[in-house]
């Protein structure tokens, strides 16, 4: 079974908050004092963050979902619960999060330590001390903790390497690889041998060493998602230099020119901006060329791995190429999309007698609040009026008997209230 993944999909939760304490103060003669109810912790959070230890996202496919640690109650005099532990998710450098269900790019977790905030922990209920006041002396309630974010995500894993080896099935490049660094990746004489990318160190001296991807062959049409073509492509671009190789004893007959002709088509179709990449052509299996295509010979850069002929050199101008686009490209930055969320109510007609209220604000109103004493019911209706909900269901023409839902909580509406 593979050991790499690069696709996974992972379900991020919140830490509940805890519930707000009901307690009065009991002290000597005084048997039903004040209330000191203590406010319960809020929910951990859930972090993604880059870790360059972490090499494919395997760790999501059996196993997709990662949740924070709730947010302890709170407790009788005015004892606060404890705030729920952040849960921090490590995944490879250059992961990218997607929502899975509406695509949108949430966070691009690109170098060893980015962090995003993949799931809020939930809001900790307020104990009923905080809902003392001159008109309140003795509030019976207090507030539910909330629930944490709950979301799916769509993560994906682009390679981070500064030189990406690309070419046709069965072209060489992982020979190449394992002769340039101490990577071993499986090799065989038939195409599409490898499946999934490779990651080889190439050490030149003390001072310079630099990454290499193995990217699995590309087929003409891979553009277009031909043979798994995305799924390679992808870790392509993020590569400081492109090594195109061209196989000079093909068995299929087609010449090196055409095959780095229909490779920089794909590249170029794929995203044009990799054809501005530093580029290096080179035709692999010299020990083993013919003419046994169409057209003129191959005078361009060629080596064999199998000989080590023309090695040394290519290593040598991989290395200078990767200096100098280090020196030009920036340390690329984590991009964090940031979700502003919105504020306000909105009031939906679902029926013919049927109204949904959204709104984090409104919503809030109903997941906080104890809804099985009349006191907490009161204090819901005070909450909502201050929030102008009563005159926006009026002016959707909501008329009395109607139902209205905020989340999993119905009441039926009164046009008096």
């Amino acid at each position: 079974m593979s050991g790499f993944v690069d696709e996974a999909q992972l379900n991020v939760r919140g830490g509940d908050g805890g519930a707000g304490c009901v307690s009065f103060r009991r002290e000597g003669p005084v048997a039903f004092g004040g209330p000191n109810g203590g406010d319960g912790g809020k929910g951990g959070d859930v972090w993604l963050v880059a870790d360059r230890n972490v090499s494919s996202l395997l760790a999501f496919r059996d196993h997709p979902h990662r949740r924070a640690v709730d947010g302890v109650h709170g407790k009788g005099k005015d004892q606060h619960g404890r705030r729920g532990d952040a849960l921090e998710v490590a995944v490879p450098e250059g992961t990218v999060a997607h929502d899975m269900y509406t695509g949108e790019l949430l966070a691009d977790l690109a170098n060893h330590g980015d962090k995003w905030l993949a799931a809020h922990g939930g809001r900790g209920g307020r104990g009923n001390a905080k809902f003392w006041s001159n008109k309140r002396r003795a509030p019976g309630f207090a507030e539910q903790g909330e629930h944490g974010e709950d979301r799916w995500l769509k993560l994906e894993l682009k390679l981070m390497a500064d030189v990406a080896l690309v070419g046709f099935p069965n072209v060489g490049k992982s020979t190449l690889i394992s002769v340039i660094s101490a990577a071993r990746p499986k090799i065989a004489d038939y195409p599409f041998t490898t499946l999934e990318p490779n990651l080889g160190v190439v050490s030149v001296d003390q001072d310079t060493n630099f990454v290499v991807a193995d990217i699995p062959g590309l087929i003409e049409g891979a553009s277009e998602g031909k043979g798994l073509g995305h799924q390679f492509l992808r870790h392509i671009e993020r590569a400081r230099v492109l090594c195109v190789m061209v196989d000079l004893a093909p068995l299929d007959g087609v010449g090196p020119h055409d095959q780095q002709r229909i490779l920089l088509e794909e590249l170029g179709a794929y995203r044009p901006e990799l054809l501005d990449r530093p580029r290096l052509v080179v035709g692999s299996k010299v020990d083993m060329a013919t003419n046994a295509w169409d057209g003129p010979d191959w005078n361009g850069e060629s080596v064999s791995s199998i000989t080590h002929q023309g090695v040394k050199e290519l290593v040598g101008r991989m290395a200078a190429l990767v200096h100098e686009a280090r020196q030009e490209q920036p340390v690329v930055e984590g991009l964090v999309i940031i979700r502003p969320e919105a504020e306000g109510s909105r009031v939906e007609r679902v029926g013919e007698h049927e109204f949904r209220l959204s709104g984090r604000q409104v919503e809030r109103v109903v997941a906080l609040n104890d809804v099985t004493t009349p006191e907490a019911l009161s204090f819901i209706d005070h909450q909502l009026e201050r929030l102008h909900i009563p005159r926006m269901l009026a002016r959707a023409g909501a008329t009395d008997g109607d139902i209205v839902w905020i989340a999993g909580f119905s009441f039926e509406y009164q046009q008096d209230i």
